[in-house]
């Protein structure tokens, strides 16, 4: 099959609205020499801290990256790592619709690290009050119709709490809603355009299969019965599939060499929208949002995949 190749120009024309739960991935980097007096555990001198967006506002990253506009729909709490995530946002050109809750703090996920490997997670994190939702809700009502899709970004942090109404909303002014689904219910997700489970999020949510025809049995089935256009299956080392009606589309992996996986579904999802809002087809959108992630994937922690990159990667 012949894929579209992606133009610089149709992304920069494209405009995608994420909305869902967005968090500050904080690193504190430094050597560990000694063990401490108190306990035993490893003291570690930390020498550098770094701050990336993570969440729903790493899918925002990835489309500002290749070139899109896109803005970024969410609540934060109100602190200084809502500060810290409002500054990373500006500096990627994402515009930013926050709503600041004095109620819960922002979700901070601190990773302590030494040599590359991570000594120590601590989340801070809290569900978002009704109050707050409600705001992010009426705010969706008036942005959703100056955008070319929606991207619904589900970590199970609760700003999607109502997300019937958010894709219906979209859908009756004829607005694509890619998501990236949470947990094993997707009946939640019935009506929107493209869900993006990986391998093992499609199995918990429809049970197990031997076989490859049992696969696209179980896919086709979802599709069908949640009324979706299309499934997007990644697949780690063997790529990914995407389910339509009674078509399958099968892509294999582009990476050469896997150094860390996290953050490559909020890539292909990013992408995947980014080609839709730029009215690309969804073959041509999986071959460019599996490129996409295979740069990714040769990459430390949440990265991004730019424009350029993409193109050098579908050279090869």
């Amino acid at each position: 099959m012949k894929f579209r190749k992606p133009k610089l120009s149709d992304f920069q024309k494209a405009k995608v609205l994420v909305v869902g739960d967005v968090m500050l991935d904080r690193y504190w980097f430094g050597d560990v020499n000694r063990i401490s007096p108190e306990a035993p555990v490893p003291v570690a001198k930390i020498g550098k801290i770094e701050h990336r967006a993570g969440g729903a506002a790493n899918v925002a990253r990835n489309i500002a990256a290749l070139g899109g506009q896109v803005s970024l729909l969410s609540v934060v709490g109100n602190d200084e790592a809502a500060g810290t995530l409002a500054d990373l946002l500006k500096q990627d050109n994402i515009g930013d619709y926050m709503h600041r809750s004095s109620h819960a703090p922002t979700t901070l996920k601190l990773r302590i690290l030494s040599k590359n490997q991570q000594l120590l997670r601590a989340d801070f994190e809290e569900k978002p009050d009704s109050g707050s939702l409600n705001s992010v809700y009426q705010m969706y009502g008036k942005l959703v119709g100056q955008f070319d899709a929606v991207i619904l970004s589900d970590y199970g942090k609760g700003v999607l709490n109502e997300v019937q109404v958010l894709i219906a909303s979209a859908r009756a002014i004829g607005k694509p809603v890619l998501i990236d689904p949470k947990g094993t219910d997707f009946s939640k997700y019935e009506g929107a355009t493209l869900l993006t489970p990986n391998r093992a999020e499609l199995r918990e949510a429809a049970g197990g299969w031997s076989s490859e025809q049992g696969l696209t049995d179980k896919a086709q089935k979802l599709c069908h019965d949640l009324d979706l256009d299309a499934l997007l299956v990644t697949r780690s080392e063997e790529g990914m599939s995407l389910y339509q009606d009674d078509e399958v589309f099968h892509q294999e992996t582009r990476a050469q060499e896997v150094f860390d996986v996290s953050g490559a579904g909020d890539t292909v999802i990013a992408a995947m929208g980014l080609c839709l809002a730029a009215k690309y087809d969804m073959p041509s959108a999986m071959h460019i949002a599996n490129s996409a992630a295979g740069v990714v994937v040769a990459k430390l922690g949440t990265a991004t995949c730019s424009f350029e990159e993409l193109e050098t990667t579908l050279k090869k």
